[in-house]
């Protein structure tokens, strides 16, 4: 069948009956209807449904009307979404280990967008402590090598070449005038600097953020001690040893938590409290926060302040994603990189952008980034085959997913050129779909219609990775119909077939062109 339920076993219990009576009973009392072609018990009670065909046909009318929007669904409309992804320091260029995060959290934004949240992408921008400081005399030193001073480079100084980039920008733009000055300017024209690097870095990516919400700012509102003074007042905050400490056992936490170290400094859990209360307030329904797997063991923390001012956190949700591996040849390899002593995104996208000889055509390398990281499940290590993803074979599941749609552009183009237009009165929109009997259109055109329930579950699970299987499914399901079913015919008693396989051709064509723009990823015309 088409649909299959398993309701008669659930409710076998409480009804006091055999699962399979149940499920005969519902079938006896279906009323009959024009989209099914038959309701069948199987088993020990599951409940088989199967659709007509000519319902299933005329289905890709309704794809092609619904368009770009295909798959869209109205399940958040009225509601507001908050996705906080990436949010790295800003001490360095984005490195791979973000990059997992960054498209789990695009994706995602785009999959609430899809059914009807008001979406807000943002990114915490971590400049408040003491890694800021240590940037701020990381780049002093260099600008003071850089103009013949003697400089002390920090024993924990951050040393990718960017540092010098950095300094060398301060000495274009001050000359020595700023020999004699702190840490505080180094910092705040590094940070300004690295902000605008990792921006440009992220379009590449085809992400965008409405909202750099800035950690300082928690600060200099007030913010942050107040939510230190609200837990005390709640009897979730005491002073020991000098320190601060966060009552986290009372939510179930093996031990305490400090907030505030004895020299004054807020640890990361503070900010991040006030940070959480800050998102609540703004009113989001839903918060979803995007983390590597080294913060597994304090977000709950977190969570746990946020209980202890009275606040729902049942609204906020985690995805915890763990770390890639490049791999070459079947072994990790290191990538050097002139600017960072780690590998930035930069390199990863420089490594597998391609473009094909034989059209000329450049797919981005944020094509096979994406793709790729949307394969697994975000709670497995990814490796990250270099050589998987630029080779341009059907073992490539990027190239064979683009290549579908590339496929469906050339037969549209091809008819076009064999004089099968789709407008006017003879034109193959006035196809007949209900011509549409094969196995192999059928089949097609059942996958097609699965794609609002992926994109329903995928919200619903927070599972974005459903996109890539469901997107091979699709590709794998036209290749097949391609295969056993000839489009475009020269035989005069097949025009009209031709036309309604026009017409279901366009429909693969919207369907799968959505699902890669869900998944943030060009769908190329030509390959």
């Amino acid at each position: 069948g088409d649909y299959a339920t398993n309701v008669a076993l659930q409710s076998a219990r409480e009804a006091r009956m055999a699962p399979r009576a149940i499920a005969e009973a519902i079938v006896q009392h279906l009323p009959t209807t024009e989209y099914v072609e038959s309701v069948e018990v199987a088993g020990p009670g599951f409940i088989n449904i199967t659709l007509t065909s000519r319902w299933l046909a005329q289905q890709v009318e309704t794809i092609r009307a619904a368009g770009p929007r295909w798959g869209s669904l109205d399940i958040g409309k009225g509601l507001k979404a908050q996705v906080e992804f990436v949010s790295a320091n800003p001490t360095g260029p984005l490195h791979i280990g973000r990059t997992w995060g960054a498209v789990l959290g695009d994706t995602i934004a785009n999959l609430l967008e899809a059914v009807g949240y008001d979406v807000t992408r943002e990114y915490y921008f971590n400049n408040a402590g003491r890694q800021m400081q240590i940037l701020g005399e990381s780049v002093r030193a260099r600008y003071l090598e850089l103009i013949g001073r003697p400089a002390k480079f920090p024993e924990e100084g951050y040393r990718g070449e960017y540092i010098w980039e950095i300094a060398r920008t301060i000495v274009q733009e001050q000359g020595d005038a700023w020999a004699n000055e702190d840490w505080h300017p180094f910092k705040e024209r590094a940070e300004a600097w690295l902000f605008e690097d990792i921006r440009r870095t992220l379009e590449r990516m085809g992400i965008h953020f409405d909202v750099w919400f800035n950690e300082h700012d928690l600060y200099v509102s007030s913010a942050v001690m107040k939510t230190v003074e609200a837990l005390r007042e709640r009897g979730y905050a005491y002073d020991k040893d000098g320190a601060v400490w966060f009552r986290a056992t009372a939510f179930g936490a093996e031990k305490d938590r400090v907030l505030i170290k004895s020299n004054g400094e807020p640890t990361y859990r503070l900010p991040d409290i006030a940070y959480h209360i800050n998102k609540l307030e703004r009113g989001f329904d839903r918060i979803i926060n995007i983390f590597g797997a080294d913060h597994k063991d304090e977000y709950p923390d977190v969570i746990a302040g946020v209980r202890a001012l009275g606040y729902d956190a049942d609204r906020i949700q985690v995805v915890i994603h763990q770390f890639i591996n490049l791999v070459r040849a079947g072994k990790q390899v290191r990538m050097s990189t002139r600017r960072a002593n780690y590998v930035t995104l930069d390199d990863l996208l420089d490594a597998v952008t391609i473009t094909h000889p034989e059209s000329g055509v450049t797919i981005p390398g944020k094509d096979p980034v994406r793709f790729m990281l949307l394969t697994r499940s975000p709670d497995s290590p990814m490796n990250f085959d270099l050589d998987l993803v630029t080779q341009q074979t059907p073992e490539n599941p990027v190239y064979y997913v683009q290549y579908a749609h590339a496929r469906i552009c050339s037969i549209l183009r091809k008819a076009e050129e064999e004089g099968w237009h789709p407008s006017g009165p003879d034109g193959w929109e006035t196809g007949d779909v209900s011509l549409l009997t094969h196995p192999a259109e059928l089949a097609l055109i059942r996958k097609m219609l699965e794609l609002p329930e992926v994109v329903e579950s995928a919200v619903q699970k927070l599972t974005p990775h459903q996109l890539s299987f469901y997107a091979m499914d699709l590709a794998a399901s036209f290749h097949t119909f391609y295969r056993d079913c000839r489009v475009l015919s020269s035989d005069p008693n097949d025009a009209e077939l031709t036309k309604a396989r026009l017409k279901l051709v366009d429909a693969a064509r919207i369907t799968l062109a959505r699902v890669l723009d869900l998944m943030g990823m060009t769908a190329p015309e030509r390959m």
